[in-house]
């Protein structure tokens, strides 16, 4: 063993040999420790998989398994990355874009520290006194309870008369939601008919099928009787009532009331996994009002009723947090300081990463993925920790150009400590602050995977690499701008932060809605567009899917590849899904056969029948144009573009889908890749794909720059004008300045954040933006122009 001072030196490095997780070809690297490392490349080139997926992943493995199998049974199993050496890793912080869950109980103050410090403070200083920090909780109901409970005392029998109560803030009405769902019951029947006429208009409850017998043929109403004659007994049967065995057509099913029904068989599933047609259903029949009895603040009345100061925990949590901080610090109680202290920390922290305008009651699942991120983010601020590796994913996204220097000095604050920071970033003023970058490409998915540069950033901006030649890149002013066709009104929009504002959003244009974080963008678009104007919105949230899901099932792209197989083989199309009647038996329809091991990582090996391919072996024998069903699914979408456009296979409908996702920039993606796999940006353009041929006539898309490497932001403008030029009216909210550049017209808000913004300081052209230079988007824009 070494006893020399510097052997310790030899660990300053953070070694990869031989990574192949996912895409990555047999990378071998080294990345220096205690410096900033940023990764670029375009998008689908492996930096995801090198820095997540193999040096992240193999970190928290490892702290894994520091713990006792106990605690590791409670902790998600995490499989080794396919890597051959990892040296000097440290702990690994991951600070994703992962979108908070959407449940409707998780806030702003509960994904933080900042709620338990507000319920320690209310508990102590609230009068008049309720309780403990439970009775402000709206995660807590009130119960209480009393009955006789038996126990061996001395060797004898004891029983004993016992009561219990526990104070919850939660409200009883809408218990903690904040709002209540009404059902339009108009959207379900046609109560002018009666059920023999087809009074149900809920989708797949068609006349003569089973959902559909159910009620004709229960008894309980006589179907020809219209619905709005009915008795209330005979209402109260048909809308509520509780589950009943009967025979329906011979068969033994369940009855019971349609509300029921809905409630557990549509209403309790997730609104995104929803078919199209179904979810346009829920839109138009469930309507979600504030609740009335705690008028949203998700509390019950005794929890609002303790105040500071005139201050009840609700309203605290309603303010903006940079006017809370400004609160907290205002109060003056020496027996709890140390308790305002870190409440006022924490608070703090929200204003220094950008987030001073949100409030604690926010709903988490509202926030954007820049916003959550930067939400996690809160706890590292203040941390003591050294010599740790924080993993930063896009730390920029949802960033206007004035925030991310304030984005920039945070990562270096982080470094300054004694950290490894590993940022995956793609935008050119994160990358100019980095120590060391590695570019991996040359291209993405299989013509990705290697490391194309490694070293400092003036090197990197030599190299000939892809993302060295655009590094500098800086679109232009357009010297002409279109016409608008006409506008699209909105009047005296409030929602949020949002002053009374009126505008006129022209059609038939390019139209780029921008300003700083939190100034109203999303509310004035998401939320003041009047209902009716044949919006077609492709947002960055997250696509539902199991590891079943891939770009061909969820585009419908699947449903022309089985009809053209079935008709070449003259058999049925359902044996070319893996899901259906075409799936491998071993694994049905895997490809992988997935072992638990309990609290250790478990284990997948690739199905020794299809050897993963999926289909069964008598389906495989089936060809089309020379290649099989798994064959076809293996195929790039550039290439599947190619097989379906000519020659044997040629198939107009798989070529036209084929060609909305190469139009979007997703050419390197394979037909059967998993959705699960996929960035949050390449999940946009799939959505934006699916409506490339929708008859809608004005597009929205939120921050479609997302994910995308300099070299592609070109090609979306391409796609952008595409769009524009084939009749459709497109409005983007973005802060690139690339796009801004190339827009017709520009709606710039602010002039700050929360109830500092939420009011148009602009409207024009980029050219008029700046040569006015009066907003922070103007200046940043003519910086970026090389404008003097």
């Amino acid at each position: 063993m070494s006893t020399e001072p510097g052997a310790a030196g030899r660990h300053d490095l953070i070694r990869v040999h031989g990574a192949r997780v996912n895409n990555l070809k047999d990378v071998s690297i080294e990345i220096p420790k205690r410096r900033l490392t940023v990764f670029t490349g375009v998008s689908g080139s492996g930096k995801s998989s090198l820095v997540f997926g193999t040096i992240a992943a193999e970190s928290q493995r490892l702290i894994n398994e520091t713990y006792s199998a106990f605690v590791q049974g409670f902790m998600p199993t995490l499989a080794r990355p396919d890597v051959d050496v990892l040296e000097g890793l440290t702990t690994a912080i991951i600070v994703d874009q992962q979108r908070m869950g959407t449940d409707p109980r998780s806030t702003v103050g509960t994904a933080t520290d900042a709620n338990a410090l507000l319920r320690i403070l209310f508990s102590r200083l609230g009068q008049p006194h309720i309780g403990s920090p439970q009775a402000f909780s709206f995660n807590v109901a009130s119960i209480s309870g009393s009955g006789a409970v038996a126990f061996e005392r001395g060797g004898k029998s004891v029983k004993e008369r016992r009561s219990f109560s526990i104070t919850g803030g939660m409200c009883p009405r809408c218990e903690g939601r904040g709002a209540v769902s009404d059902i339009d019951l108009s959207e379900l029947y046609d109560d002018s008919k009666s059920l023999d006429e087809g009074a149900l208009t809920i989708p797949g409850y068609t006349p003569g099928g089973w959902g559909y017998r159910l009620y004709s043929e229960s008894g309980f109403y006589d179907p020809a009787k219209p619905i709005r004659a009915y008795t209330k007994k005979e209402r109260q049967d048909f809308l509520y009532h509780e589950p009943v065995r009967m025979k329906i057509g011979g068969i033994n099913q369940t009855y019971e009331g349609l509300i029921l029904r809905l409630q557990r068989s549509i209403l309790s599933k997730d609104k995104d996994a929803m078919q199209p047609h179904i979810r346009a259903f829920v839109d138009r029949a469930v309507t979600f009002t504030s609740c009335p009895e705690c008028d949203g603040t998700r509390l019950a009345e005794h929890a609002r009723s303790s105040m500071i100061n005139g201050v009840s925990i609700a309203d605290a949590c309603a303010l903006q947090i940079s006017d809370l901080a400004d609160w907290v610090r205002g109060l003056d109680q020496p027996s709890v300081a140390p308790l305002l202290a870190s409440l006022a920390g924490t608070l703090d922290s929200f204003t220094e990463i950008g987030l001073g305008y949100l409030s604690l009651d926010r709903p988490s699942g509202t926030l954007s993925g820049g916003e959550a991120q930067r939400v996690k983010m809160i706890r590292q601020l203040g941390s003591a920790l050294t010599d740790v590796t924080y993993v930063f994913d896009e730390p920029t996204v949802g960033l206007h150009p004035h925030d991310i220097a304030r984005m920039n000095d945070l990562l270096l604050r982080l470094r300054d400590k004694g950290n490894t920071v590993l940022v995956v970033e793609h935008k050119p003023e994160t990358i100019a602050i980095a120590d060391h970058a590695v570019d991996l490409g040359p291209g993405p998915g299989t013509a990705g995977g290697t490391v194309c540069f490694e070293g400092t950033v003036e090197g990197l901006r030599a190299s000939d690499t892809v993302t060295g030649r655009h590094l500098d890149d800086r679109a232009t002013l357009k010297p002409e701008f279109r016409k608008p066709s006409g506008a699209l009104e909105i009047r005296n929009a409030n929602t949020h932060n949002l002053q009374n504002v009126r505008v006129d959003i022209p059609l038939g244009v390019l139209c780029v809605v921008t300003g700083v974080a939190g100034s109203g963008k999303s509310s004035l678009i998401h939320g003041s567009i009047p209902k009716g104007a044949g919006v077609v919105s492709v947002d960055q949230g997250a696509i539902r899917g199991s590891r079943r899901s891939n770009p061909a099932t969820y585009t419908g792209l699947l449903d022309p590849i089985r009809s053209a197989f079935a008709k070449a083989n003259g058999v049925k199309p359902a044996l070319f899904s893996a899901n259906s009647e075409g799936a491998c038996p071993n694994c049905k329809g895997v490809g992988v056969i997935y072992t638990d091991l309990a609290m250790m990582a478990g284990v997948a090996t690739v199905c020794e029948v299809c050897e993963g391919k999926r289909f069964d072996a008598a389906v495989l024998g089936y060809k089309l144009g020379r290649r099989d069903i798994s064959e076809v699914l293996a195929l790039p979408v550039d290439q599947a573009r190619e097989f379906f456009g000519d020659g044997a296979a040629k198939n107009a409908a798989a070529h036209a889908i084929l060609g909305h996702l190469a139009d979007v920039g997703l050419g390197y993606l394979a037909l059967g890749q998993p959705l699960t796999t996929l960035s949050g940006g390449e999940q946009q353009r799939l959505k934006l794909a699916t409506h490339m041929s929708d008859k809608g006539g004005v597009y929205v898309l939120d921050e479609p720059t997302s994910g995308l490497h300099l070299a592609d932001v070109e090609q979306l403008l391409g796609l952008l004008d595409r769009l524009v030029d084939s009749g459709k009216s497109v409005i983007v909210i973005e802060h690139h300045q690339a796009v801004m550049a190339h827009a017709d017209w520009i709606i710039d808000l602010g002039p700050g954040a929360g109830h500092d913004g939420g009011r148009i300081v602009f409207e024009g052209t980029p050219a008029d933006l700046v040569d006015a230079r009066s907003t922070l988007t103007g200046e940043h824009l003519a910086a970026y122009v090389g404008a003097r």
